[in-house]
């Protein structure tokens, strides 16, 4: 099981695992479960340069149609072809099997994110 107090948050509710200089990110189990049964994910291709805030894929479900932001600056160096594959695993596994991407960050890429206390603070307000 993921420790969640060791991953970073964002107020559009992805979370971001740090492993040196790679980030793994993916969608909160609080957003899996607004979202509904996930049914449908688009990733950028690996090699793909993204910009924190701007939209970088789309992940659609029974309710809904949602963008998936990009939480930091970097260089797409991965996806997960299995939550491609079988989007049920963004509700089933958010934080294990579900994840989206992995983006190569530079230092500091994670300032300004959220710790677990505030995200908890943020979905519970």
């Amino acid at each position: 099981m993921t420790d969640l107090n060791a991953l970073h948050y964002t107020d559009e509710h992805e979370w971001i695992a740090a492993d040196g200089g790679t980030v793994t990110i993916g969608i909160t189990d609080y957003a899996a479960e607004k979202l509904g049964d996930v049914v449908f994910v688009e990733l950028p291709a690996v090699g793909t340069e993204v910009t924190a805030g701007s939209v970088v894929g789309e992940i659609e479900s029974t309710k809904s149609v949602g963008e998936l932001y990009a939480p930091v600056s970097g260089t797409v160096v991965e996806i997960n072809d299995a939550a491609v594959d079988d989007p049920s695993l963004v509700n089933s596994a958010p934080f294990e099997g579900g994840w989206l991407l992995k983006v190569e960050v530079a230092d500091g890429a994670l300032d300004g994110l959220l710790d677990r206390d505030a995200y908890v603070a943020l979905t519970e307000g």
